[in-house]
């Protein structure tokens, strides 16, 4: 079972706090509010977000995927960190075991800050992970984070 690393950075005009509050605290009321045309939902099938939670993404059918579940292994309100892990859905494919995450807001400039994601795809056993077979995940991450940060900018009062 091999792993494949990959780090993203993102930078953003909006201060980490409320970065984190919206991608990562209300992700669940956010998510299928911004991104409806291709989330349906978001549900915690355990807990209410903190670690050991087991989150719930629904898909539309414009979606290529039906859903995904994530555990989320780590919250760190303070220093705007979470570990997540994808342990369930289509997404994984026949290729992958899990994909785990981190992702973190650090201050960058004046009021505002850089996403930092680093995502381990662990392979199925005899199963060699390429680039390719990983950037439609790492496209839609990106998106996801560009239209939280449109509506932050365009909400400055939101999650402040």
């Amino acid at each position: 079972m091999g792993v494949t690393k990959i780090t993203q950075t993102f930078r953003s005009q909006v201060t980490p706090a409320r970065m984190f509050k919206a991608l990562i605290l209300d992700s669940h009321n956010l998510g299928p509010k911004l991104m409806f045309s291709s989330i349906k939902s978001i549900e915690f099938i355990e807990g209410e977000g903190d670690a050991g939670s087991i989150k719930q993404i629904n898909f539309t059918e414009a979606s290529p995927f039906k859903y995904v579940k994530h555990r989320i292994d780590e919250l760190d309100k303070e220093k705007f960190m979470c570990k997540y892990t994808l342990i369930e859905g289509d997404a994984l494919t026949d290729k992958l075991e899990s994909i785990s995450y981190e992702v973190k807001f650090e201050a960058y400039g004046y009021g505002g800050c850089i996403c930092k994601m680093t995502s381990e795809y662990k392979a199925k056993e005899g199963i060699e992970i390429k680039e390719q077979d990983i950037e439609f995940g790492k496209d839609r991450a990106i998106g996801m984070y560009e239209v939280i940060e449109a509506y932050l900018m365009a909400h400055p009062h939101a999650y402040t």
